[in-house]
């Protein structure tokens, strides 16, 4: 789970799984462009339509627009360094 600025892992071998950081560190830079609060207010309310739209909750949160970016680049570790700010928005088309 990122909260910015801090990751926060469920056990220290999680801490070598380079996936998992790369998808937390893209949630930072998601939490950094909406200046924080922002994100987490969007994040909440697109989880509440989706639940309202899909009516499960594992649906509901693998169609978060945060989560969609994190999921499709948290393979690519260099995507942070290419530039793409606000991917987030065109995952939601």
């Amino acid at each position: 789970m990122a909260i910015f600025p801090f990751i926060l892992l469920k056990s220290e071998r999680l801490m070598h799984d380079q996936e998992i950081i790369n998808h937390e560190k893209i949630h930072l830079r998601q939490q950094l462009e909406l200046l924080v609060v922002p994100f987490y207010v969007l994040y909440l309310l697109n989880y509440l339509v989706n639940r309202l739209k899909y009516g499960d909750h594992h649906l509901a949160y693998r169609n978060i627009i945060f989560e969609k970016e994190a999921y499709n680049h948290e393979s690519d570790l260099s995507y942070l360094q290419k530039g793409s700010w606000f991917g987030w928005l065109k995952r939601s088309k």
